[in-house]
Parts: C-alpha cells; structure tokens; sequence
C-alpha cells in the first residue's frame, strides 16, 4: 500500500465502472488515490478529513474507468501507414518486408513516440511492443523504443521479438532482416537482463517473442520457450490468424498452429498469443486448459481480411482474452478505445449475433483481460483499493454522448469519447486530451520525416 505520508488525488462526483470481479458501478462516487495506489474507491463524496490531498477533481459528466490495456502492437510500423491497403497477410508482409528491412534507431524511436502517443491520449496505460525486425547495424532498436514509452509516461512491456527464418529458409522476410538463432537467442537474454523489471509496481518488462510459425526455425521456438522460463519472463507470438498460417504450418511441420504451438512448449499461463482467428473447439480447449492468453485485434483482423475470432467461445471457456491495436499498418488509426466498438460491432457479424458480447464484456477484455493476458491482473486492470493508480477519465457530456444515459453503453459503442484526464502509477500523463510530458505537435513532424526517409532509403534498394 502507500506510504502514509504519500500525496493524494481526490477524484468526485463521476460515474464509476470499477471492473471488478462482482462489475462494481457507482452513478456517482469517488477515487482516492495516494502515490502511486488506489486508496479507496466508493459511492458519493471521498471520506472527509484527509490528509496530504495534492489536489481535487470535480469529475461531473465523466466516466471513471481503469486505463486500457493494449496487448499487442508493432509500434515501428507508425511510418508505413496506408500502404498495401487492398492486401491480405502474406501479400502483405511480402509487400512491405523490404521496406521494414531498412528501419534504423532514429526511425524506431520516432515510430514509438507516434503510436504511444496516440495510445496515450485516447485512453491507453498499459502499452505493448512485439518488435522483431533488427537489421544488421540498426543500433539499438529496444532501449530506443524503452525510452520512448518512459518519456511518454505509460506502463510498458516490450515483446522482444525475432526472425531467423528468411526467404532462403521457405520463410516471407527478407534474408537480410533475420537474425541468426544464436544471435537471437543472446539479443533477447540481454534485453531482458537490462530492462526486465519484476516488481509489483513495474513500469517497464520484457518478454520473449520470436515473431510467427513462419518466420522462425522450430530451434528459436523451443528455444526462446526455455530461455523465457529460465529468466522468469512471459511469451508472446502471432498465432492462427489466417487460413494461409494453417495451410503453412501444415506443409511445414504436419500439424496446425495450436499442435505445433504445443510441440514447441508454447502453451501456458505464461503465454500469450496475437489474434488467433481460425480456432477450433479442440484447439480452444487446449487453449483454456493450459490458461494461454489471447490479444483480439478485431480492426487489424478486418482490414487484413483475416477473419473474425471466435472471442465468445474463447471467453466461455475460461481462456484469457485481451484487446490490441496491433500495428499501424494494418490499424491506421493506432487506438485502443475504438477496438471497444469494434470487437463488439465485428464479433455480433458471427455465429452467435446479437449474443456475441455486451459493452460491459467489451470494457472488461479492454483493462482487466489484458492486464490478466500480460500477466499483472494483479496490480492493475480495475479499480480497488492497493491496486496501481492506472485511470482514466472519459467526458461524457458533450454532444457525442450527453444523450446516453448508460456510460459504459457511451464510451462502447458511441463516438470515441474525449479523455480528460489519465493517471499512470498516480502521474497525470493526459491532460484535457493532451499529453502532458510529450510535445505531440513535434512528434508529428518527426514522425513524418522519418516516415519520408525511411521511403526514400527503400526505394533506393
């Protein structure tokens, strides 16, 4: 808990969707938050007589929710935005391989300050990074990126990932953006040693990410499984997401995705996988029995045709499921909170309809799905006293909601809702709908330089 002589915020008069294990509401009531914790969370006005109280909130016509929690992205593809537009996603990844093959450390870290910053400002606290293309002589690619997400101020987990399978291998990368295994292997045991920090109230951790079944040797698979579990890291990867994935692992290895998955030792409650779109009820078992999470990216799904994720299923059987951006090259638009309406909106185009999802499902794969899929349910995800002081407050008053009388029902399936305000760790990180410690104006045009460069740089060869 917080020190007692810690500051404190005093948070009133907002409605509250705590996103607790009983789905606690308040209409109207309070947030105390003392240092980087939640002191108390309850219906009507804070208690009277505290001490140390920093500064008070009026929060009228807000909407209190825990921070979003993203789950999977690839910040780096912030500078290829609105290319291959009409592609699927082999088509895809060949198309703009050659490009991703020549991004260097400046371009890293303005990429990352891009999607954090669009992240950050629409609701996002805990953020994510499956980074895997580390050219030969890029610099140092992960401490950029690191460095970006402590800047902006949100609680980041850097999936360090990895190819080592190129085209030469019957792989989609380019020869020349794979590592080789060893290097790989000794890269990412770095990486966690340097950044990796365990603590309950961690702001920056790493996991183990070799990138997909077809661009890594089974070696890199088995052997990231064991390294990560020897550091005591979690493990992240791309798994069933195309009916193209499946046809390849079954060339390749003679099995499906989750088999092979299985057969690498990467199933478990300390993995988890991106989209997962072509599951069956045998592989969702599998799924559910050993507790491996699942990040739903239901825009990224849409707009690489992939297909929609049977996510109802998944929760039914008991399997962790949180929602992600992924990159921004098959998400232009680089926000979480719009992922709300979209997963609810694409999964009622399945098999179960209208019975898909509700908001309140929706809000819950938001924040504590993914704080339980990155393994820190824990700490934070909802609203209760002793958990981390990660919140956001959402406007609910103006023309795009005002109507509304539910919140939760406004901030799902209505307009994107303006955040005036979003605390990390007890830090203001947003303010007005701006960030605070980021100057976004700047990051858009380095962003955009990059972006130029970056294409100038590939068109040459």
């Amino acid at each position: 808990m917080a020190p007692p002589a810690a500051q404190r915020v005093v948070i009133e008069n907002c409605a509250i969707a705590t996103v607790d294990a009983a789905g606690t509401e308040y209409a109207s009531g309070h947030l105390v938050l003392a240092g980087n914790r939640i002191e108390s969370v309850g219906a009507g006005r804070a208690p009277e007589g505290l001490e140390n109280v920093a500064r008070r909130i009026d929060a009228s016509g807000h909407l209190a929710t825990p921070g979003l929690v993203n789950t999977h992205h690839h910040f780096y593809q912030w500078l290829t935005r609105g290319l291959a537009t009409d592609h699927n996603l082999f088509d895809w990844l060949v198309a703009l391989y050659p490009t991703w093959a020549r991004i260097d450390e400046r371009m890293t870290y303005a990429a990352a300050q891009g999607s954090l910053a669009m992240m950050a400002r629409g609701g996002v606290t805990t953020a994510m990074d499956h980074h895997y293309v580390f050219p030969r002589g890029c610099g140092d690619l992960s401490g950029s990126i690191i460095r970006a997400a402590a800047e902006t101020g949100v609680r980041f987990t850097l999936a360090r990932g990895s190819m080592d399978r190129g085209e030469k291998d019957g792989g989609l990368p380019p020869d020349f953006a794979v590592e080789t295994l060893e290097g790989a292997l000794a890269a990412t045991e770095e990486t966690v040693r340097e950044h990796h920090d365990a603590s309950f109230d961690a702001m920056t951790q790493v996991a183990v990410a070799p990138c997909s079944p077809f661009s890594v040797s089974t070696e890199l698979m088995r052997e990231g499984a064991e390294l990560a579990r020897r550091l005591g890291v979690r493990l992240h990867t791309h798994g069933s997401e195309t009916v193209e994935e499946e046809k390849f692992c079954h060339e390749l290895f003679g099995m499906g995705p989750t088999e092979y998955f299985e057969s690498t030792g990467w199933l478990g409650e300390d993995v988890w996988m991106a989209h997962c779109v072509h599951m069956s009820d045998s592989d969702i078992a599998a799924f559910a029995r050993t507790k491996t999470g699942v990040a739903h990216c239901p825009s990224s799904n849409a707009r690489l045709a992939a297909g929609i994720a049977r996510v109802p299923d998944l929760l039914k059987a008991g399997v962790p499921v949180g929602l992600g951006v992924d990159g921004t090259a098959s998400n232009e638009s680089g926000e979480l909170h719009t992922e709300l309406r979209n997963a609810l909106l694409i999964n009622r185009l399945g098999a179960h309809r209208e019975a898909a999802l509700t908001a309140r499902q929706v809000l819950r794969l938001g924040t504590h799905g993914g704080a339980r899929v990155l393994g820190r349910a824990e700490q934070i995800g909802s609203l209760e006293p002793g958990k981390l002081a990660d919140v956001v407050l959402w406007k609910m008053d103006t023309l795009a909601h005002a109507s509304i009388a539910d919140p939760v029902t406004a901030l799902v399936l209505g307009a994107a809702a303006p955040v005036t305000a979003s605390f990390v760790n007890g830090r203001q990180i947003v303010d007005r709908g701006r960030l605070v410690a980021v100057d976004e104006d700047a990051v858009a045009r380095s962003t955009r330089e990059e972006a130029q460069r970056l294409a100038r740089i590939a068109a040459q060869g």
